[in-house]
């Protein structure tokens, strides 16, 4: 029997949790299917990405198991040594 959503009439806000996920594979040509509400790093280094209004942005020394919340188009290859990274929305 399938889990009941006790929410499911609920209007969806930006604050509420995060609803999907998925497995990044850093590229440095090919954007996300989706803009992220969040990237989760799994493993801890440097995360490069493209930000949906600012553009590319590193962010250095990230450490294994943390949430950034932030609206990005792309996860770089070039740039990236975090591992484990997820897009979530």
């Amino acid at each position: 029997m399938p889990a009941t959503d006790a929410f499911s009439r609920q209007r969806s806000l930006t604050s509420d949790p995060y609803t999907s996920a998925v497995a990044v594979t850093p590229h440095d040509t090919n954007d996300l299917t989706y803009v992220t509400r969040g990237v989760y790093v799994g493993g801890t280094g440097t995360l490069k990405v493209n930000m949906q209004d600012s553009g590319t942005v590193t962010f250095a020394g990230v450490a294994a198991g943390t949430l950034l919340p932030i609206r990005a188009t792309r996860v770089y290859s070039t740039g990236t040594t975090a591992t484990t990274i997820l897009a979530v929305w």
